[in-house]
C-alpha cells in the first residue's frame, strides 16, 4: 500500500507542468542525461515521522554530537500570506510572461510543502518543524533572511529584487522555536543604516550575514562595503556569500559579483567569510584575466596562507546534478580543507527530488550500491536527513568528509 501523503501538501501543479520543468532541467545543464530519477518529480510531503530507519543513517551519526550539528544553509519559503513580510517579484508569479521563473518558484514551494494558497508562510514552518522533530535532539538549522537589491546610492531597488525575507521574520522564527532554529541576517552593505542594522541583528542573536551578490547587486570588492566589513570584523560575525554562478534567483543579475576573488577586501578587513557552495558551479575571471571555473577561484583563495582562519566554504548544493563531479571529488580528497568546510543543505532544494541522485553517485563510484535504496526511501520522507546521510557516506579514493565538517555549531557561537 503506498504511503499516505501528508496533510501539509495540496497538489496544485500538474504532472504536465512538472514534466516541462524537468525538460528545462531546472537549471541542470542540458548535457545531463535523463534517467529514472527524473520520474520522481513531485515531493509528496510524506509524514517525516514515518521515515524509514536504516543502519546507513545510524552510521552517519557516529562521531557527531547532534548538539553540534547546525545546518548552516537553509532558506525560508513563503509568500507573505501569513504576515511574514516576505515578498516575491512579479516575475516569480507570472506563468505566462516568465514561465521558467514561475515554475522554479512553484517547485521550491512544492519542495518546502508550502504550495497551499493563502497558507504558504504557515505551511513552510509547519513542515520544517515536523522535519526537525525527527532529527536527534539538539540539531538545528540556520534560517536565512534575504535583503532587497540596492542601487549604488544605497536605496532599495524593488525592480530588481526577486525575493525578500525580512530580518525580523527570520529572527521571530528563531525566537519562537529556539530548540530547532537559529537565524542569519541579510543586510545590503550599501544601505545608509547597514552598520546599525548589523549591530541590532547581532544583539538579537543573528549568527551570520547572508549575501547573494549577483541577485542583490553587491560588489564585495567595492569600497562601499568598507564600513560594513569593519563592523562585521569588530562584531566577529561571519558573512556567508554565494560563490559562482547563481541559477535559482535572478534579481539584479550581476554575475561577476559572485567571483570568490572579489571577497579579498572583506578578508583583508578581518571578516570571516564562508563561500556558499564552495563556488561549485559557473566560470569567473582569475587574477590574470583568464576565464576559469569559479571553483578554481575558490581553491586559489583557500591556498593563500593568509586566509587561514578567515576563509571557509559550505558544502550545500554540491551534490546537485548541475555540479561538476570533479569538484565534489576534490572537496572529498582535499582533507586539509575539511576543518574549513561547513555542512549545509540548501533546504528546500534537497526536496526537489530529481536534482540529487544517489544512484548516479553509486554509478560514479562515490557511494556504495547498497546505499542507494535506503537513501531514496529517506529522500521521499525527509530531505534534511537525506542530504546529511548522503554527504556523510560519499567517498572518493578512500576519503570522506571529516566529522568536523558536520560539527558547525562552534563556528557560529
Amino acid at each position: 500500500m503506498p504511503p499516505t501523503p501528508s496533510p501539509y501538501f495540496t497538489p496544485t501543479l500538474s504532472r504536465r507542468h512538472f514534466l516541462r520543468l524537468a525538460a528545462t532541467g531546472l537549471s541542470v545543464t542540458a548535457s545531463q542525461p535523463l534517467h529514472a530519477d527524473w520520474l520522481r518529480l513531485k515531493n509528496h510531503c510524506l509524514d517525516p515521522a514515518a521515515s524509514p530507519a536504516s543502519a546507513l543513517e545510524q552510521a552517519a551519526w557516529q562521531g557527531i554530537n547532534p548538539a553540534d550539528w547546525w545546518d548552516c544553509h537553509a532558506h525560508i519559503v513563503g509568500s507573505g500570506d501569513g504576515g511574514s513580510g516576505i515578498s516575491l517579484s512579479p516575475d516569480l508569479q507570472s506563468p505566462f510572461w516568465h514561465p521558467w521563473q514561475y515554475l522554479q518558484q512553484r517547485t521550491f514551494a512544492n519542495a518546502a510543502c508550502a504550495e497551499t494558497p493563502g497558507h504558504q508562510d504557515e505551511a513552510f514552518v509547519t513542515r520544517l518543524r515536523a522535519l526537525m522533530a525527527t532529527l536527534p535532539k539538539g540539531a538545528k538549522v540556520l534560517l536565512y533572511a534575504f535583503d532587497k537589491a540596492h542601487g549604488a546610492s544605497g536605496e532599495p531597488d524593488d525592480a530588481h529584487t526577486a525575493y525578500f525575507v525580512p530580518n525580523a521574520y527570520a529572527q521571530k522564527l528563531a525566537q519562537l522555536y529556539p530548540d530547532s532554529f537559529e537565524w542569519v541576517a541579510s543586510i545590503h552593505p550599501y544601505r545608509a543604516d547597514c552598520v546599525d542594522v548589523l549591530a541590532d541583528a547581532v544583539a538579537h542573536g543573528a549568527r551570520a550575514v547572508k549575501w547573494l551578490p549577483s541577485a542583490m547587486a553587491i560588489d564585495p570588492a567595492s569600497p562601499q562595503c568598507g564600513r560594513f566589513y569593519r563592523a562585521a570584523a569588530q562584531l566577529n560575525i561571519p558573512i556567508i556569500s554565494h560563490g559562482g554562478e547563481e541559477k535559482a534567483m535572478h534579481g539584479a543579475a550581476q554575475a561577476a559579483f559572485g567571483n570568490p576573488l572579489r571577497l579579498r577586501r572583506a578578508l583583508d578587513a578581518g571578516v570571516r567569510i564562508v563561500v556558499a557552495h564552495c563556488a561549485s558551479i559557473g566560470n569567473d575571471t582569475d587574477d590574470n584575466g583568464k576565464t576559469v571555473r569559479s571553483f578554481d577561484c575558490f581553491a586559489k583563495l583557500m591556498a593563500e596562507p593568509q586566509w587561514q582562519g578567515r576563509l571557509f566554504g559550505d558544502i550545500s548544493a554540491i551534490t546537485m546534478l548541475n555540479r561538476d563531479i570533479n569538484v565534489l571529488k576534490t572537496l572529498l580528497t582535499e582533507t586539509a580543507w575539511h576543518n574549513r568546510l561547513l555542512y549545509g543543505s540548501d533546504y528546500p532544494l534537497p526536496a526537489v527530488l530529481p536534482l540529487i541522485s544517489a544512484r548516479d553517485f553509486a554509478h560514479e563510484g562515490l557511494l556504495p550500491e547498497t546505499a542507494v535504496a535506503p537513501l531514496e526511501a529517506l529522500q521521499d520522507y525527509h530531505a534534511l536527513r537525506f542530504d546529511f546521510v548522503l554527504k556523510r557516506h560519499l567517498s572518493w579514493q578512500g576519503k570522506r568528509f571529516g566529522d568536523s565538517v558536520f560539527a558547525t555549531r562552534q563556528f557560529f557561537t
